[in-house]
């Protein structure tokens, strides 16, 4: 604490009945104080100016970061805003897919249901198609069993006449008949003529015959009868081997 320089009461008629009056004005101790007071002065100004040079300093501090603060906020917020342009462009192209893809479900829920009428509509078609077939195979069962007994009573006779007419029939494939011939060679009776027909057409085919016969297009140009055929073919046969072939 700065010490103050006390004035004396100044007792001035004393002084004047002096013969040679003075008045101590205390002037070092004034000089003191004021030196004293100067320094103070100084001192505080001193403390004053680096006090407000520090605070200068720290606020051009404060400021250069908050600038600094509000260049990070501003770049950040640009950012923000081409992500939010870009997120907006994705969720819309989103929302567009979204619609695509709903209306592709509905149009395969359509389909679906469609399907599945006709999937009904087919279940029916085939449950009568089973029921058909099943009467069919009853039908053809029950044929099949008639001409079993009817095969079984001519089967008799047939091996007969097969033996006396020295021919046999039998089949060797879909719609392809196997006729074959002996005793027509006088020189060797077990000889074997034969011949295929084919009856998969209205029309009678021959595709072979063994030997071959040279008049067997004629033969098949004048009749399409399976029974005319074999006895013309046999025929044919006879006159070959008398040909001495």
């Amino acid at each position: 604490m700065t010490n103050v320089l006390r004035v004396p009461k100044l007792d001035l008629p004393a002084i004047l009945v002096q013969q040679n009056p003075q008045i101590d004005l205390r002037l070092d101790a004034y000089e003191t104080s004021t030196r004293n007071f100067l320094a103070a002065v100084s001192n505080y100004t001193q403390h004053a100016v680096t006090e407000i040079t520090k605070r200068k300093n720290k606020f051009h501090a404060d400021k250069k970061a908050a600038a600094e603060k509000a260049q990070n906020i501003e770049t950040e917020t640009t950012q923000c805003k081409v992500k939010e342009i870009e997120l907006i462009s994705v969720l819309d192209r989103e929302a567009e897919e979204k619609k695509e893809a709903e209306a592709s479900v509905a149009q395969f829920r359509r389909q679906l249901a469609s399907i599945k009428e006709k999937c009904a509509s087919l279940d029916v078609e085939i449950e009568q198609h089973r029921i058909v077939a099943a009467n069919l195979m009853r039908e053809r069962r029950r044929e099949h069993g008639i001409l079993n007994v009817h095969a079984a009573n001519i089967m008799p006779e047939m091996l007969a006449c097969e033996d006396r007419l020295k021919c046999w029939i039998e089949g060797i494939g879909p719609d392809l008949t196997l006729v074959r011939f002996t005793h027509i060679d006088p020189a060797d009776i077990s000889r074997e003529f034969s011949l295929v027909l084919d009856v998969s057409e209205p029309v009678i085919r021959v595709p072979t015959t063994t030997p071959g016969l040279p008049t067997l297009p004629i033969i098949l140009n004048e009749s399409s009868d399976s029974n005319v055929i074999i006895r013309r073919v046999r025929a044919a046969f006879v006159e070959l081997v008398a040909q001495g072939k």
